[in-house]
């Protein structure tokens, strides 16, 4: 039987399962799997995940220094042993977030993405399996256009919500985005009181007007559809490059034998209306200006930073009471 899942693989369109809970993914045989601070710490609550904590709890507690450095420590070694444990499933790629609230410090979000990808060879792991996921600021593409350029580290710029992050990301060579379909869709929902469906979601367009412009400039950036609300979203993105999609949604898939037809290629990309090119290239006023004027996108960023940041924090403390009992 041929399944809506089998369908989406088949447009060419790269699976990813979005999640924490490890014990799920290979049921859907994606090929890269990405997390985030609140999908760890929806995983770390269930017991079978107990002996990652205490791994990583080990871990700081060797380290020397204060307790909020110990603390530290042990935060990024627990992200790294949950990718280790889904690269041990998955043949392709995992993506590893940098702490939110590095995410208007280039130099600092640089520090932390090499000691993660220092963390992960140290276990056997090698850099080219791992994508450090950063927030689409300004100051988070440029440290994604050195880490890239200089140290050879493939970076997933997340948190993507407006036009001007994914061109300026595009001109950093960046190698994946994830524009996040259904935050954009909430927003609308919530500032028009209308419903949304399928080519007509303001998600999917912006999507679709991204992955269109890619193609039509030559970019090679992967465009990576995440944040989900309904397969109705993911059917009317089937030929994107990827989907980042959560286990609820893959399983609806699963259970589906409805055909999936390619909505999106380069072809189509390139008999589409053409979009003019636009550069925001050692133009941070400009790029600040262009967020300032997508509200929806200017909120939905700062939002998500603050939301992920938050769990950050739940998270640490929980290992902060570990590693103090």
């Amino acid at each position: 039987m041929t399944t809506s899942l089998d369908y989406l693989k088949q447009t060419g369109t790269v699976v990813v399962s979005d999640s924490g809970d490890f014990e799920s993914i290979d049921v859907y045989k994606p090929q890269d799997a990405t997390t985030n601070p609140s999908l760890i710490l929806a995983a770390a609550g269930k017991q079978g995940y107990a002996r990652l904590i205490d791994a990583a709890v080990e871990y700081g507690k060797k380290k020397g220094g204060s307790i909020d450095e110990k603390v530290e420590a042990s935060m990024d070694r627990l992200l790294v042993e949950f990718g280790k444990e889904i690269l041990a499933i998955i043949p392709g790629r995992v993506s590893t977030e940098v702490d939110a609230r590095l995410s208007f410090d280039t130099e600092a979000t640089k520090a932390k993405a090499k000691e993660l990808i220092a963390l992960y060879e140290s276990v056997g792991i090698k850099k080219e399996r791992v994508l450090i996921k950063i927030a689409s600021t300004w100051e988070g593409i440029q440290a994604a256009r050195e880490l890239e350029a200089k140290d050879g580290i493939h970076c997933n710029l997340t948190l993507l919500f407006g036009f001007g992050q994914a061109v300026a990301c595009a001109e950093a060579g960046v190698t994946l985005i994830s524009p996040f379909v259904g935050r954009i869709l909430d927003w609308y929902k919530k500032s028009t009181g209308k419903t949304y469906e399928g080519d007509a979601d303001p998600g999917v367009q912006s999507v679709k007007r991204i992955y269109n412009y890619y193609k039509q400039h030559g970019y090679k950036t992967i465009v990576m559809g995440a944040s989900f609300r309904n397969i109705g979203e993911i059917k009317a993105l089937a030929g994107v490059d990827f989907l980042t999609i959560a286990p609820a949604l893959l399983e609806e898939l699963k259970n589906s034998t409805e055909p999936v037809p390619k909505k999106l290629d380069p072809q189509l990309a390139a008999k589409a209306d053409p979009i003019a090119k636009v550069t925001f290239v050692d133009n941070e006023p400009e790029f600040r200006w262009a967020l300032l004027q997508d509200q929806m996108a200017f909120d939905k960023l700062h939002e998500g930073i603050k939301k992920f940041a938050d769990d950050g924090v739940t998270l640490k403390n929980l290992l902060r009471q570990k590693i103090s009992a």
